[in-house]
């Protein structure tokens, strides 16, 4: 890369954090700082919705999708794009929990109805998956500006960490809803001109894009069917996602949550087409797709697409910082304690700062991207039928028998531990199918046990009735 390009790059950088930074409103109260309300007033729906678009497509996301794209064709691409039926999902639950429990949040949901030890193992999980939204971002962004491991690759990810840490402790929540609206118009400007300027230029093969790949196991279906089971948890271990469910009124939520959704839905489809391109043109990638297509076009191709992904690590980023912030300054101590405002707001600065620091160091190790998404969603199977079916539990026996036994299965996999007669199928994800297809289901039945214990105890204290004949 040339030098004049190589600073055009610096210098998209530099004017978007100081930009950002320098409008970001500040928060003046904790409520503005946790919830992002102003004034007492709630977030406006078309301003949630932009929020939940933008938050999660993620920067790590439109890349794995355009390299799924990229080794199976389109096929790739929506079985990525599958994972965005979380959004609608999640909606109607927490709108479901929120009418039928009161609910406030999901910790709160979680310590009501299942008891303290179960919020506070769903705490923990939920860091896990905050702290993988760190590094596999800011990784994305730096692989514009070098090579996995080079100086100028780590220089760009800790100088995008560090603008978004700047503007996330002036504005918290409120800061990350304005900004993600401000990322969103950028967001869709970009990738309208990733579609009309990339693909037309790379396209000299006579297959189309949309009948590239192979609808078989083996050609992609079985991640889609990963998906397609992990859409009904996996959005609840991202509180980037649940916490705005919470934010506006039930009814502008869930609309917000379903248009944000099918739009999150198109947008990762069409971006994979960049990667499917790749698998037409025969284009080797080497693990990032959109960077690789980009660079066959010049340099300023390619610093449209560094734009379009800081704009999406970006909103992911600092929507990332305010969950940490509100998880570990004002929900977990909230189980033992309830702790003043003012101390929470500076707590929950401590915690942006400290995790600016620590989640890059996975990043630094050169971690793969997509094991962000896949082993995390595996862990976290059992909180399928802990959320939807939560009106059926007996307690808190309930949580545990359905939530241990998906983390078994979910770190069994990620140390190859699992036997091979699980996996369904002789596609690359076959084992991951299989482990989220019998690990969902030892997890309901797990999660009825205590109510079929119940019954059969209550049934057994009956006393018997003798029928006396004459």
């Amino acid at each position: 890369m040339s030098t004049v390009f190589l600073m055009a790059f610096w210098g998209f950088l530099c004017v978007y954090g100081v930009l950002l930074v320098w409008l970001t409103p500040r928060a003046s109260s904790a409520e503005g700082f946790f919830n992002g309300m102003v004034n007492g007033r709630a977030v406006s729906m078309p301003m949630l919705t932009l929020s939940v678009f933008i938050s999660w497509i993620f920067a790590k996301s439109i890349t794995n999708a355009a390299n799924l794209g990229a080794s199976y064709g389109l096929v790739g691409g929506l079985a990525y794009a599958t994972w965005w039926l979380s959004i609608p999902v999640a909606g109607v639950v927490i709108l479901y929990l929120r009418r039928r429990f009161a609910a406030t949040g999901l910790v709160a949901f979680l310590m009501q109805r299942y008891g303290r030890a179960a919020a506070l193992a769903f705490s923990l999980a939920i860091l896990v998956r905050l702290y993988n939204e760190i590094w596999s971002n800011t990784a994305v962004v730096g692989g514009y500006f070098g090579a996995p491991g080079s100086t100028s690759f780590i220089a760009a990810a800790l100088a995008f960490t560090g603008f978004t840490l700047v503007y996330s402790l002036k504005g918290g929540m409120r800061g990350s809803l304005f900004t993600d609206a401000i990322q969103s118009a950028l967001f869709v400007v970009l990738l309208g001109l990733v579609m009309f300027w990339v693909l037309p230029q790379t396209s000299t093969n006579e297959t189309p894009l949309l009948h590239a790949g192979e609808w078989t196991l083996a050609g992609g279906v079985d991640l889609m069917l990963v998906a397609m089971l992990q859409v009904f948890s996996y959005p609840f271990h991202d509180p980037v996602l649940t916490d705005r469910g919470f934010l506006n009124r039930e009814r502008d939520m869930l609309r917000a949550f379903i248009i944000a959704g099918v739009a999150g839905f198109l947008a990762i489809a069409l971006f994979s087409l960049v990667g499917v391109q790749a698998y037409v043109e025969g284009i080797e990638t080497h693990g990032n797709a959109p960077a690789a297509v980009a660079a066959l076009l010049g340099s300023g191709t390619l610093l449209l697409m560094s734009m379009l992904m800081i704009a999406a690590a970006g909103s992911t980023l600092d929507s990332t910082f305010a969950s940490l912030s509100a998880s570990l300054a004002r929900d977990i101590p909230a189980l033992a304690e309830r702790l003043p405002s003012a101390r929470q707001w500076r707590n929950g600065a401590i915690v942006m700062v400290v995790f600016a620091v620590l989640g890059n160091l996975p990043m630094l190790a050169g971690t793969d991207i997509l094991k962000a998404t896949t082993i995390s969603g595996t862990m976290v199977m059992g909180l399928a039928p802990v959320f939807i079916l939560a009106r059926y539990s007996p307690g808190a026996a309930s949580f545990h028998l359905a939530f241990w036994p998906g983390m078994a299965f979910g770190l069994l996999h990620a140390f190859a531990a699992l036997p091979e007669w699980m996996a369904i199928g002789e596609g690359k994800y076959a084992l991951l199918l299989g482990a989220n297809a019998w690990g969902l289901l030892v997890c309901c039945v797990g999660f009825f046990l205590p109510k079929l214990w119940q019954t059969g105890s209550a049934q057994a204290s009956l006393p018997a009735v003798t029928v006396r004949q004459e």
